[in-house]
């Protein structure tokens, strides 16, 4: 059976962290106690601090040698992640803490494959988790109590965070039976046609996982493409890096396209709602836009036309992600419009704004025999350039 790793300060969460150990032995699952508290070392820890605390850049010292302890803990995460990318036997993984506890662990966690079990609680789990889950699979349970000693209160929330990872490690999801590749698709509401329409012409020979291009949403695709359990990816929605740009709420981060480029998978990209940076309600959008094209999608979001000067900066950066990409690239352009909105007589039609960000690409990417883009005089929803996308797939996956 995997082993459950039990992680933790134990220097100031140690009765907490123990308690949920042996309720997880008596489930009849196999242990790791490891230390992270940065004060000194725990006798009965399997894996003690200063062990952890070697796996930084600058040794040991650069953690347990600090007297300030925001750095000290700050030093101590860095030294766990790299501590939990060398080890081989983590089965799953569980803590508690407050909110530096959480912050420790929590890059360790989000490090660890989509799949392995990870249960973290915090007190601040009640709040905006997505600083500490990220684009991964962190099952967050609030304290209710602060975790500070055992009591009637902590001890059935510890013991149920102890038992919910016991029974994931003891129970293993079973084998599909469908065998088919996955393959990572990207998607908004104003891409659904495309992406429905490729779906149809794919699901037969594949799984097809459909991502909702939010930012964490495309984080998650290549958290799984870096996992190895995503092979193929047709990134219709790009749209996160105008977020990213122009400061939207749903925006990538820098690292778009990396996990593409590192892990070399089959590649087919497109435009897909380049053309729009979200923002919450109308009165949310800042005040340096608000005599901008802007579009009130539902009452909770509104959405910004992007301009030719922005389109060739996102062009030019998107160029560049592909560049570093040594696996087959297929990169479409809808001529025709880059979403439902982008449409003749629809409110973000901008043939300058799409020229400006096509010109952009072409300029960029450096074409080889691997590396390729197209145009095609159609809007990314006609069945058309659905029927490219899918044809630019089969071509490139099938020669992988």
């Amino acid at each position: 059976m995997p082993t459950a790793y039990v992680v933790g300060t134990l220097d100031t969460k140690g009765p907490e962290l123990r308690y949920i150990r042996d309720r997880i032995a008596a489930a009849g699952v196999a242990t790791t106690l490891v230390d992270l508290g940065t004060r000194g070392g725990a006798a009965d820890a399997d894996v003690g601090a200063r062990e952890v605390a070697g796996h930084h850049p600058d040794g040991a010292e650069a953690v347990l040698g600090v007297d300030d302890r925001g750095q000290a803990v700050g030093a101590m995460s860095e030294a766990f992640e790299r501590f939990v990318r060398s080890r081989g036997d983590i089965g799953g993984m569980i803590s508690a803490g407050g909110s530096g506890g959480t912050a420790l662990v929590a890059p360790a966690m989000r490090a660890l494959p989509i799949g392995t079990p990870k249960v973290l609680v915090s007190t601040v789990a009640s709040g905006n988790v997505a600083p500490y889950v990220g684009p991964s699979d962190i099952a967050m349970m609030y304290s209710v109590t602060d975790v500070q000693g055992l009591n009637r209160i902590s001890r059935t929330v510890l013991a149920n965070a102890a038992h919910a990872l016991a029974g994931m490690l003891a129970n293993a999801v079973p084998a599909a039976a469908d065998s088919k590749p996955a393959v990572g698709i990207t998607m908004f509401g104003v891409t659904t046609q495309c992406v429905q329409q490729v779906t149809d012409r794919l699901d037969d020979s594949y799984d097809c996982l459909v991502f909702h291009a939010t930012g964490t949403g495309g984080q998650s695709m290549e958290k799984l493409v870096e996992s190895g359990l995503v092979p193929y990816v047709i990134d219709i929605t790009t749209t996160e890096v105008c977020d990213l740009f122009m400061g939207g709420v749903f925006a990538a981060d820098e690292d778009r396209f990396g996990a593409i480029a590192r892990t070399g998978v089959p590649y087919v990209g497109s435009c897909g709602a380049l053309d729009m940076v979200n923002f919450g309600p109308k009165d949310s959008v800042p005040e340096r836009y608000r005599d901008r094209n802007l579009y009130v999608h539902n009452p909770q979001v509104t959405l910004m036309r992007t301009t030719p000067e922005e389109n060739r900066r996102m062009g030019e950066w998107i160029g560049h992600k592909l560049n570093a990409c040594d696996g087959p690239v297929r990169f479409l352009i809808p001529e025709a419009g880059v979403s439902a909105i982008d449409a003749p007589g629809q409110p973000f039609h901008d043939p300058d704004a799409d020229a400006e960000l096509f010109a952009a690409l072409e300029a960029t990417v450096q074409q080889t025999d691997r590396r390729r883009l197209a145009r095609l005089p159609h809007n990314v929803n006609d069945p058309e350039f659905s029927e490219a996308l899918v044809q630019a797939f089969r071509e490139i996956a099938a020669g992988a």
